[in-house]
């Protein structure tokens, strides 16, 4: 960035620095990087973690800016009433230094941009990921809550939250063991516990089908073949291409071959297409994690076996 352009950031990192030192009561944050406090309530919040923009728009707080593409079809009015501001991976600078905010958070695929966007402003990486996404997700709630002004608001979320963890926990304990599979036009990965949505096992009570899976960010490469020996009670499937609105095969095209439907899964119709920008772009949102685990308890209860 041209040397003028840097000194007027640096200029507003430090009034905005300022006016978040200005209040006697500070909020403690927890954040994927470590503890840091929040004194004054932010005014005007840049978002670039859709999980974060997805609570924050569950507890009625209003994004000043957020990228131009969030991917989740529920936060698109969101968006739209705030500024684009570049995209998950490349926040746009300027537009941020327009903006003037007094808080940037980022996190999960924006978290690399916390350090240079800490330049223009306090900025949090508030990243949510492994076995505890609920845990992470309900602290992330109080959180914002707390931040915001909006306590009471959250914890009606909160405990609308328990009572759905509670429902899926209770459908998910009899109902036999899950392979977890993410599809991205013809291939196909699969996760286990410790996983990226390992949390569906951890959190949820979803026996694994198989406890030795390759823990990677993007899943262990298997075979078709893999999944019919395995033989699992329960597919749960992640279309990423249909996330990133890529339109490579869908899910449901990769999945429909002979080896998969000799499968006990797909001989019940047990075969559950999760929403995949829910669970693969806004995983820990507030409003993905309910409808997540609604449509798990509705599936697993006999309301909705076959998606």
């Amino acid at each position: 960035m041209p040397g003028s352009f840097m000194r007027a950031l640096l200029a507003s990192a430090f009034c905005a620095a300022a006016l978040l030192s200005a209040h006697a009561e500070p909020v403690t944050v927890e954040t994927a990087t470590g503890t840091v406090e929040i004194i004054e309530t932010p005014q005007k919040v840049v978002v670039y973690d859709i999980a974060a923009l997805d609570t924050l728009t569950a507890l009625g707080v209003k994004a000043a800016g957020t990228p131009a593409n969030v991917y989740v079809d529920y936060l698109g009015k969101a968006a739209a009433e705030a500024e684009p501001a570049g995209t998950l991976f490349e926040p746009d600078f300027e537009a941020v230094y327009a903006l003037q905010p007094d808080l940037v958070i980022t996190g999960s695929r924006s978290a690399k941009q916390t350090e240079p966007l800490g330049e223009l402003a306090p900025t949090i990486d508030m990243t949510i990921y492994g076995d505890d996404v609920i845990e992470q997700a309900r602290a992330r709630l109080a959180t914002y809550g707390k931040m915001f002004d909006r306590k009471e608001q959250a914890d009606e979320l909160e405990a609308e939250l328990r009572t759905e963890l509670e429902k899926v926990r209770t459908a998910a304990a009899p109902v036999g063991k899950a392979l977890i599979v993410m599809t991205n036009g013809p291939k196909i990965s699969v996760y286990g516990p410790g996983s990226r949505f390992g949390w569906l096992h951890h959190d949820l009570g979803i026996a694994p089908a198989s406890e030795e899976i390759d823990v990677s960010s993007h899943g262990e490469a298997v075979s078709f073949e893999y999944i019919r020996d395995l033989d699992p009670d329960w597919l749960l499937v992640v279309d990423r291409a249909a996330a990133i609105g890529n339109t490579a095969d869908s899910a449901r095209t990769t999945l429909d071959n002979e080896l998969v439907a000799q499968t006990t899964a797909w001989k019940k119709g047990q075969v559950v297409y999760l929403d995949a920008a829910k669970v693969y772009i806004a995983s820990g949102g507030y409003t993905a994690l309910m409808d997540t685990m609604a449509q798990l308890a509705d599936a697993f209860s006999g309301e909705a076996k076959s998606q």
